[in-house]
Order: structure tokens, then sequence, then C-alpha cells
């Protein structure tokens, strides 16, 4: 019966340690990805453009 339950123990604390290092991954991924994204390259270039129009509408 003992050796039963560290056998599930084992088996549920490897589950959720796949689980947790598969969810890090996919993060880690996302984040990857948006950092390569044009749409925040475009958002800074709206913000200096911005910027700029203010600037030269002071002018």
């Amino acid at each position: 019966m003992n050796l039963a339950l560290v056998h599930d123990r084992q088996h549920i604390k490897s589950f959720w340690e796949s689980k947790i290092n598969s969810e890090c991954r996919d993060v880690e991924k996302e984040q990857q990805r948006m950092n390569k994204s044009a749409l925040q390259l475009r958002q800074e270039w709206l913000v200096r453009l911005e910027n700029r129009t203010k600037h030269l509408k002071n002018l």
C-alpha cells in the first residue's frame, strides 16, 4: 500500500512538473514572438511621428 502511494505521488509530481515546464516554454515562445512582432515597431514609429508632428507644429 505504501509503495502505491509513493508511486502515485511521483506520478502526480512528474505530471505537474511537465505541465509547468510546458507552460514556461509556451510563455517564453510567446514573449519571443511578441519581441519580433512588427506591431511593436509600428507603435514605436507612431510615437516618433506624433512627437515629430508636435515639434513641427510648435515651430
